[in-house]
């Protein structure tokens, strides 16, 4: 039999090695590793355990004594609860390494519990805590209590919350999920990892494979839609929403509590409608994540929009601007008073064209202010300011704006009279205006600015140039196919193309045209990305002269006819013959219907141009 000592005479003989000069050269975590020797033939599991139990205590009474040496208080990990947020700061690898647990936090007060004051690496990362300006309390612990913490860096979600609405993912689970998912079939085994795994962190991983596979597939808004029995996860990828997987409802309830926490909603408010925000922070850039939540018939449904900085890093080229409509906008821009104008429904593209613009022109000689609901993108060294539901408005903050001596001024959205007649004054007394309109097409403009109450007198000396836009899938670059056009499909693109007016924007061939396929590339889906078409109307003599009458959208678009610029409908037609963008997508986002002996509307609307 192996002699098997008893607590009595190791608590003994430890103290009696304490109280000599021999303490001084002994490290404690070599005390700490006196365990007790059991019988290699001992088979009964009850007296196994109660060996363990008592090899435990032997430990815990030695951190004890060791605590009272040093002058430090002993703790036992297993009895409190664990900060994993805390335990963070200190990767798992390295916490082993130097057998050191930060167990809490706050502020930057932490907790620490360590196995010895004489390692060095211990040594090492109290230190580097405290370089961070962290303010440390050491306490002393033994190696099973220290096992116990280090247990939760399982439960470490790759994401954490460092502040109100804000949220920081890990590079690697985002590298982790670009590298898993190409197309959306490969989202849903990635959520079903995470669906059945019972970690206090499930609804927090759940979130984070949501949303970094949207960031890897590029998409532009999440929803989350609740029907009777479970609730759909839909992305919005290139315009297109595309369905992803569904979710029980238990499990959503907790995900929608999660959202509103991050977003600083209101948690009992279901029957109203809300919007928040707030921010991914990825290594290289924050994303900007715009809640909104609204009642249904089953539960709350959300709607998340990430906004990523990198869409309005793109030129005015890139954008899908033509060569000549491109010399004409850096004229009205380079101006230094009157209204640029973008119009356009929800989604076609304006604030980025608009953003484009104020990165075009920006310099440290002039001042730039913008109003916007809500900042989508923080531009450096521009002033912007978000309107609010306590009485700052566009047309409040457009007054404000005004006395900051600014040179430049960007308004969100001109949506009631005091807006418009604000910013048509501010254009007509030596300030360069950028907003936007909700209209169909660049003639209506006029007309909606009339309507709010413009005096069609002073609106040929405010407006430079009123844009409209719509954005179309590209084709994937891989897999498209060209194919011959053929019978009623080359007679419309023909008589299409026989109304540009300038000769040298008639397209090179009229022969083919290109077609969507599926290759892993482009997500099975064909296309890969967004492209603007655009047309343009300046304010000329005739576009005066008609505007005065209070004309209708027809008589604006014949009046500026003879300007040349493309419409819509042509721009299309020709990005189709390049090989841009295919036939199906353009008719998905524009009227093509010509009729036999007249011009058609989308035709007479090219007019504008």
């Amino acid at each position: 039999m192996v002699w098997v000592p008893g607590k009595h005479a190791i608590m003994k003989h430890i103290s009696s090695i304490l109280d000599t000069s021999f303490c001084e050269r002994v490290d404690c975590f070599a005390l700490c590793n006196l365990y007790i020797m059991t019988s290699p033939f001992q088979e009964s599991k009850k007296q196994d355990q109660k060996i363990e139990q008592i090899r435990k205590q032997e430990q815990e009474d030695l951190a004890k004594l060791l605590a009272v040496r040093y002058k430090l208080d002993y703790i036992d990990l297993s009895l409190i609860t664990i900060n994993t947020e805390a335990l963070r700061l200190v990767p798992e690898p390295e916490a082993r390494a130097a057998h050191i647990a930060v167990f809490k936090q706050v502020g930057k007060k932490l907790s620490a519990a360590i196995l010895t004051q004489n390692s060095e690496l211990t040594r090492k990362v109290l230190a580097g805590l405290e370089e961070k300006g962290f303010t440390c309390t050491v306490f002393m612990a033994a190696e099973p209590s220290l096992e116990h913490a280090w247990l939760r860096y399982k439960d470490l979600s790759y994401a954490k919350e460092t502040a109100a609405g804000m949220l920081t993912v890990s590079k690697e689970q985002i590298e982790n999920v670009l590298t898993r998912v190409k197309n959306i079939k490969d989202i849903i085994p990635l959520i079903g990892e995470v669906m059945v795994t019972k970690k206090t962190n499930r609804i927090s991983r759940i979130f984070e494979v949501i949303i970094a596979a949207a960031l890897a597939l590029e998409a532009s808004d999440i929803h989350l839609e609740p029907e009777q029995d479970y609730v759909q996860v839909r992305y919005r990828v290139d315009g297109i929403l595309i369905e992803v997987t569904t979710i029980d409802a238990h499990t959503y309830t907790l995900l929608l509590n999660r959202v509103k926490l991050l977003s600083g909603l209101k948690f009992n408010a279901e029957k109203t409608a809300q919007d928040g925000r707030f921010t991914i922070r990825i290594t290289d850039r924050d994303i900007e994540i715009r809640t909104s939540i609204l009642p249904g018939a089953y539960n709350e449904s959300i709607v998340l929009r990430l906004l990523d900085p990198r869409s309005i890093q793109l030129s005015l080229e890139e954008l899908g601007f033509n060569t000549y409509v491109l010399e004409i906008i850096k004229k009205e821009i380079d101006k230094p008073n009157g209204m640029v104008l973008t119009t356009g429904p929800t989604g076609s593209g304006k604030t980025t064209t608009l953003y484009s613009f104020l990165r075009k022109i920006y310099s440290s000689e002039i001042k730039i202010i913008t109003i916007e609901d809500p900042i989508e993108y923080h531009l450096p060294g521009i002033v912007q300011t978000q309107v609010s539901k306590k009485g700052y408005t566009f047309s409040t903050g457009l007054r404000s704006a005004l006395r900051q001596d600014p040179d430049v001024i960007m308004v969100g959205e001109i949506r009631d009279e005091d807006t418009a007649e604000i910013a048509v004054d501010a254009a007509l007394t030596g300030h360069l205006v950028f907003s936007t309109l909700h209209t169909n097409n660049a003639a209506g403009t006029f007309s909606r600015l009339i309507d709010l109450g413009v005096e069609p007198k002073v609106l040929s000396s405010a407006i430079n140039i009123a844009i409209a836009q719509r954005l179309v899938r590209k084709l994937c670059k891989v897999c498209k196919k060209e194919e011959p056009l053929l019978g009623e499909t080359k007679e419309n693109i023909d008589a299409i193309i026989e109304t540009i007016q300038n000769p040298k924007f008639r397209p090179q061939q009229t022969t083919k045209m290109w077609v969507a396929q599926k290759c892993d590339a482009c997500g099975h889906t064909g296309y890969k990305g967004r492209v603007c078409i655009i047309e343009a109307i300046l304010m000329d003599n005739a576009v005066d002269e008609i505007i005065r009458s209070n004309p209708s959208e027809r008589e604006v678009r014949e009046a500026a006819y003879p300007q040349g610029i493309l419409s819509m409908q042509q721009d299309g037609i020709i990005k189709i013959l390049e090989g841009v963008t295919s036939l199906d997508e353009l008719r998905r986002v524009i009227d093509l219907t010509v009729q036999s002996g007249e011009d058609p509307p989308a035709v007479k609307s090219s007019r504008t141009t």
